[in-house]
């Protein structure tokens, strides 16, 4: 069996849900995860806002607005009478129970059901098309299996008995569609995964069931092994280990959410992304698998702060570095890069909320300079320190630009370079031809 989730975006109108299912039902049976139609979840954030603003008309004109547009979706999305007539009464009742929380006081788990509807409905719909189109789909409905526990984590025991019950329920169905990103918490009530939205119920789903692979799809053409709208002559990387799509996901790439792949990487499942407009290319597979030597994508992160702390005690000094650390601790800002000195320490960080706390307070300890409007690089790939040139070649890329800092070692699947923002074309460009176009 495999599992396969849909974005917004692949379920964004009446057409998208008729191509999903023409993706979907081809006999085989599956467990297909929808997120909500694109914009729904903006419009439902916005509603909760006028709610919390305790302002139930600018709520209900925006509700009814959303509802129009759902059943316009419907005219165009079911070709029976039968089946319009159960999209209306879908549409009817969840908006319903949404106007329902015009007239009560609204608080933060109030704003968790209204954000579920989204999935709800998306999942309704493409439920009955597909059983109007003749295919053996059933509903699964993930707040009856998908729970996180005390501490917001998933809880995997609780979700593979459940969901495994849900199953034996329905043996001979062709199609199970559920939702994306919603599920209960501990204490029974509508939540959400947070993290990965989507992708993490997939991947959840995945390990539970062995899958023999999860797909996620997207309308985005895989990875890159670098930005296309920056680089000229990208190209599809067609595969990555788990370790290397974490480091691009952190890095810059948009595609996926480091978290959300985890216990697919633990199961030993397969990733695919693929893409929703163009179904037939193969995609990018993300698995345990490394490809020897070989040096995969270049990404890079933008609105980099970096931090230097000078200082002579610092010299022979036990318990200096833990100082510095507990500083960004306590003002909860992580560290992205760090290098070291026997006089001084630089890291960088991207969360700048607390910078003038932290530089105060890192004042005590030594001479402080801040370089802003930094971009991390990061070249990614098999990067064992035995695989002898590498370095070389990324290094020569950069010889006419000033670097910062450079990264090595923490990691075999990445070596990244502090530059200014300013350089960050010149810089992608040139690691692209020195790594990719090389002749």
């Amino acid at each position: 069996m495999k599992v396969l989730k849909f974005g917004g975006t692949s379920v964004g109108s009446a057409q998208r849900m008729k191509e999903v299912a023409k993706l979907i039902a081809d006999g085989e049976q599956k467990i297909v995860v929808l997120s909500a139609m694109s914009g729904t979840t903006n419009t439902l954030v916005e509603i909760s806002d006028y709610l919390y603003k305790k302002n139930p008309e600018g709520a209900n004109e925006i509700i009814n607005k959303l509802e129009a547009k759902y059943k316009q979706h419907i005219d165009e999305l079911f070709a029976t009478p039968e089946y319009k007539q159960k999209g209306l009464e879908v549409i009817k009742s969840h908006f319903d129970y949404i106007r329902s929380y015009t007239k009560d006081l609204f608080t933060l788990f109030e704003e968790k059901v209204v954000l579920a509807q989204g999935e709800l409905i998306s999942t309704a719909l493409v439920n009955f098309y597909l059983q109007e189109s003749g295919v053996k789909s059933i509903l699964l409905p993930a707040l009856e299996f998908m729970r996180t526990d005390k501490n917001a984590e998933p809880d995997p025991a609780y979700i593979k008995e459940k969901l495994l019950a849900q199953l034996e329920l329905y043996p001979d169905a062709e199609i199970y569609i559920t939702q994306g990103f919603i599920c209960r918490n501990a204490y029974g009530e509508i939540d959400n995964l947070q993290r990965g939205g989507s992708d993490y119920s997939a991947s959840l789903i995945g390990a539970v069931v062995k899958a023999a692979e999860i797909q996620i799809w997207t309308d985005i053409d895989g990875m890159h092994n670098n930005d296309p709208r920056i680089v000229d002559q990208t190209a599809p990387v067609r595969q990555l280990h788990f370790e290397e799509a974490a480091e691009l996901a952190y890095f810059g790439a948009k595609i996926l959410h480091p978290t959300c792949i985890q216990p697919a990487k633990y199961a030993n499942i397969p990733v695919r992304l693929l893409n929703t407009l163009d179904p037939k290319a193969p995609g990018t597979l993300i698995s345990n698998d490394t490809e020897k030597g070989k040096i995969k994508a270049v990404a890079a992160k933008d609105n980099i702060t970096a931090i230097k702390i000078k200082s002579g005690r610092m010299l022979l000094a036990h318990g200096f570095l833990r100082k510095v650390f507990e500083i960004f601790e306590s003002y909860q800002t992580s560290i992205d890069m760090i290098c070291t000195s026997e006089v001084g320490v630089s890291v960088t960080i991207d969360n700048t909320k607390h910078l003038n706390e932290i530089l105060d307070d890192l004042k005590k300890y030594g001479t402080v300079t801040v370089d802003k409007d930094m971009c991390i690089i990061c070249v990614v790939g098999d990067l064992e320190w035995e695989n002898v040139g590498f370095e070389a070649k990324a290094l020569d890329a950069m010889r006419n630009l000033p670097v910062r800092m450079i990264s090595f070692g923490g990691s075999n699947y990445n070596i990244s370079f502090l530059i200014r923002e300013g350089d960050k074309k010149a810089a992608l460009q040139s690691l692209s031809d020195m790594l990719f176009n090389h002749k």
